[in-house]
């Protein structure tokens, strides 16, 4: 998804520029009533478990969310791109301004959490920076633009009670003078994680900050997916820590560039 998540975010940066031509915003405008949007609690298509939209806002479900992924923001497709859109009411998918949390699952196995108290994460920022420009001398031998580490647009926060993980990070990309705003939030599961990614510019810190506290708790694991119902003696452990899932350190050992 890392891949995929920042073509988006370059895709809807680069449409900001075009929204004040009255023409394309009637284009935008008519694009946005082809969509049906849910509200309510949305059974997850994989079985583990549930989505409760919370007031305020909508979804969309995944065939809808894959067209706004692939045909309108210029994503390649693939399997498991997302599993729906959640975005404020009175927002569309193709609005100037504001964000949208794509939905994932992604089935790494259990991640312990006993790493959480231990993280320095103005240390792991440097190191990320650093691996960032390590990864910008590759992406330009194969004629990408380099992508920047900012800093963290929100500090790493982990409730070990919940088994909820959420960060941000400030991206820039090439020359670009709309910097990125990359916010993440991990729900730990006996199987895996549900991801849950705000795509958006900087400018829309404010207000994801926000609304991040109303999406923190619309997951609701089936029984059999809850990270309390991990059994050590036949379920898969993860590679990751709480740690690797934010800085990302297995996709970049597969060669994404990874920020």
């Amino acid at each position: 998804m890392k891949k995929v998540l920042f073509s988006i975010i370059a895709s809807m940066i680069a449409l900001v520029a075009f929204t004040q031509d009255p023409d394309v915003q009637f284009q935008i405008d008519s694009i946005e009533k082809t969509f049906t949007y849910e509200h309510g609690t949305i059974t997850l298509k994989n079985g583990i478990g549930q989505i409760v939209v919370p007031d305020g806002f909508k979804y969309l479900n995944p065939a809808q969310a894959e067209r706004v992924i692939v045909d309108l923001w210029g994503n390649p497709g693939g399997e498991n791109i997302t599993l729906g859109l959640i975005l404020p009411e009175d927002q569309g998918v193709l609005n100037e301004r504001g964000y949208v949390f794509n939905i994932q699952y992604d089935e790494i196995g259990y991640v312990k959490d006993n790493d959480a108290d231990k993280i320095d994460y103005d240390e792991l920022m440097t190191e990320m920076q650093k691996e960032a420009v390590e990864a910008n001398k590759l992406r330009k031998e194969q004629g990408y633009e380099p992508i920047y580490m900012v800093g963290w647009a929100a500090k790493p926060f982990y409730d070990s009670n919940k088994k909820i993980l959420h960060w941000a990070k400030e991206i820039k990309f090439g020359t670009n003078d709309v910097n990125t705003l990359n916010y993440n939030v991990r729900v730990l599961g006996r199987k895996g994680v549900l991801i849950l990614n705000a795509i958006a510019t900087m400018a829309d810190l404010p207000l994801v900050k926000k609304d991040v506290p109303l999406v923190l708790d619309i997951v609701q694991f089936n029984d059999g997916f809850k990270y309390q119902d991990f059994d050590p003696k036949i379920d898969e452990v993860a590679a990751w820590t709480i740690g690797g899932l934010v800085a990302g350190k297995l996709l970049a050992k597969v060669g994404f560039a990874v920020l």
